[in-house]
């Protein structure tokens, strides 16, 4: 059964602008595994902005939004060894929705040169 279900679009141009402009911004919203996966890219900033797209849908499937005790950082998007994209939790973020059954969370990332969107479902 479906429990909840979040989807974000956001413009490539203004996670660019962010990570570019504000000194610290990347480190304090990306994990260290992501970044070793987007700096390496192309196109990294729209791999950056699939993964901060990923993170807000991830809070509206839980239909808290930004919740107390969490950390985006802590919300990591990896792709698993076939590239299809998973969504982990760590540190605090991890102990504080450690009540919340979340072993099924499907997810998936899209972008294109000025868009990026991500769609996360959770089934209990």
């Amino acid at each position: 059964m479906i429990s909840g279900i979040g989807l974000d679009v956001i413009e490539v141009e203004r996670v660019q602008q962010k990570i570019e402009k504000e000194q610290g911004f990347r480190e304090l919203v990306f994990a260290e595994k992501e970044i070793e996966y987007c700096e390496p890219k192309t196109h990294k900033y729209e791999h950056y902005a699939a993964r901060f797209a990923a993170k807000e849908a991830f809070f509206k499937a839980l239909g808290t939004g930004w919740a107390q005790g969490t950390a985006y950082k802590e919300i990591i998007i990896l792709g698993d060894d076939a590239g299809k994209p998973e969504l982990h939790l760590a540190g605090e973020t991890a102990k504080t929705l450690n009540h919340l059954d979340l072993t099924k969370v499907k997810i998936s990332v899209s972008h294109l040169k000025n868009i990026a969107a991500a769609v996360v479902i959770i089934e209990v």
